[in-house]
């Protein structure tokens, strides 16, 4: 670059390539909506901001930030709607957005099946070994798909890996719930980032000693833990939020280099919001 010369910025359309790369839209469930939202794919992008969560508030400081494009994990657009009228919630996000000239883009089920993902970043956070999906990608690579197991270099008590896992995520108000014998000796972990039930049967065939993942319900954990043999897998239930959080300085961090590694210089940050839904907890004994 000459003396004087702008740095290079990237189009939208560009940033959608690379994106592409990281995390195709071709491993996102069939149910889901990810990709571009809002945004014209010429408009130039300098300020990138990751979120797991478009709700108003990270839209804010996206958008307070001079963002050009703000990416989260979670769609805004996941279920149908037939307005955008900015008195609704989405409505009003959306208005927000393009009128700050914030494009909008997710990078949901397929943010989680990628190499790099958020179930690759919460396993290798583990420090899990040889891990394999749960659930393979029915077109990709063998590494790609939901969920991830494998297993500890060192055993260690049900109870202690809980501690451990509530120390590494993010502190929110639902903290970790645990099924299963504290003082049980567990090596061989299952998890799926985000909400995972309809994994659970999955990872018992899978011989997992746990299975970690977030939004149990009652039914489902009810009936596996009837299921378990000899109790295992035993059930870690954490949030949502926190469990997919793990992965956005990764995201952005891979976005970075990859951008860069094309010769374009784009600031990268990452929200710091909570947008757990929950805010406290009563507990026996709280």
């Amino acid at each position: 670059m000459t003396s004087g010369t702008s740095p290079a910025v990237p189009a939208l359309s560009e940033v959608l390539d690379v994106v592409e790369e990281l995390w195709p839209s071709s491993l996102a469930e069939s149910w889901d909506a990810v990709g571009l939202v809002a945004g014209r794919r010429e408009a130039e992008v300098s300020t990138i901001h990751f979120a797991v969560d478009p709700v108003a508030e990270v839209v804010e400081e996206a958008c307070r930030a001079g963002a050009d494009l703000l990416i989260t994990h979670h769609p805004l657009l996941l279920r149908g709607v037939t307005t955008v009228e900015a008195g609704t919630f989405k409505g009003a996000v959306i208005h927000r957005l393009i009128e700050s000239g914030c494009a909008l883009l997710s990078a949901h089920t397929n943010g989680d099946s990628a190499v790099g993902g958020v179930n690759d970043v919460l396993a290798e956070i583990l420090g899990l070994e040889e891990t394999t999906p749960l659930k393979p990608a029915e077109e990709g690579l063998n590494e790609e798909g939901l969920g991830r197991i494998g297993t500890l270099p060192q055993g260690t008590t049900l109870g202690d890996f809980a501690a451990t896992v509530f120390g590494i995520l993010p502190a929110v108000a639902g903290g970790v719930r645990v099924a299963g014998d504290r003082d049980a000796f567990i090596q061989r972990v299952a998890l799926c980032g985000g909400a995972g039930d309809s994994l659970l049967q999955t990872a018992a065939e899978a011989g997992a000693d746990v299975y970690i993942t977030a939004d149990l319900r009652h039914h489902p954990a009810s009936e596996a833990r009837e299921a378990a043999a000899g109790g295992r897998p035993y059930l870690m239930d954490v949030s949502h939020f926190a469990s997919e959080w793990l992965w956005l300085p990764a995201a952005a961090q891979a976005l970075d280099r990859a951008l860069a590694d094309r010769g374009w210089q784009v600031e990268v940050a990452v929200s710091g919001i909570n947008t757990d839904p929950w805010d406290f907890v009563i507990t026996p004994g709280h």
